[in-house]
């Protein structure tokens, strides 16, 4: 198992530590059904939240806000809240995580067209500004909160699942 990262370690450091998981335990850990399964899972609930953030106009106006506004959501040092776990369940999902930001002002996991991670934080499923709270009705955003509950405990349960198994086969 490659040496352990805690959440405060630098991101450069989570990321290689992710790199090296992958590297040692990634075609094991693609090879047990459960994580696989859950990986297949996640991929269609992301898939899910952003076909409804499209639907609801949430899209539309964080695209307004990053393009032509100068943006806030995505801002450099959002990264320090990801762990190693997280980025290793991309690279699971064919993720190639980078080694530089994009832009220096910006989270290191933004690029040109968005988020490049299929597996994010918590904060940034969920998180939505005023402007859209006050934009569209909260009734049209409940569909969308639903769909990013069940990304988020897939994400959860997925994450725990890699842990039990790294766990298992680095003890025994």
């Amino acid at each position: 198992m490659p040496k352990a990262v805690s959440l405060s370690s630098p991101i450069a450091e989570k990321i290689a530590w992710a790199r090296d998981a992958h590297d040692q335990y990634g075609k094991r850990l693609l090879s047990e059904p459960l994580i696989y399964g859950a990986l297949s899972e996640l991929k269609a609930a992301v898939r899910a939240s952003r076909e409804e953030m499209n639907r609801t106009g949430v899209g539309e106006i964080c695209r307004i806000c990053e393009v032509e506004e100068g943006g806030s959501c995505c801002g450099a040092g959002l990264e320090n809240r990801y762990d190693g776990w997280v980025l290793l369940i991309n690279r699971l999902l064919g993720i190639t995580l980078p080694t530089v930001p994009w832009r220096p002002d910006a989270c290191f996991f933004l690029g040109r067209t968005g988020c490049l991670l299929w597996a994010r934080h918590v904060i940034c499923i969920n998180y939505l500004c005023k402007k859209i709270t006050h934009t569209i009705p909260s009734a049209r955003l409940k569909t969308l909160r639903q769909q990013e509950g069940v990304e988020i405990e897939i994400l959860f349960a997925l994450k725990e699942r890699i842990k039990t198994c790294l766990k298992k086969w680095t003890t025994d």
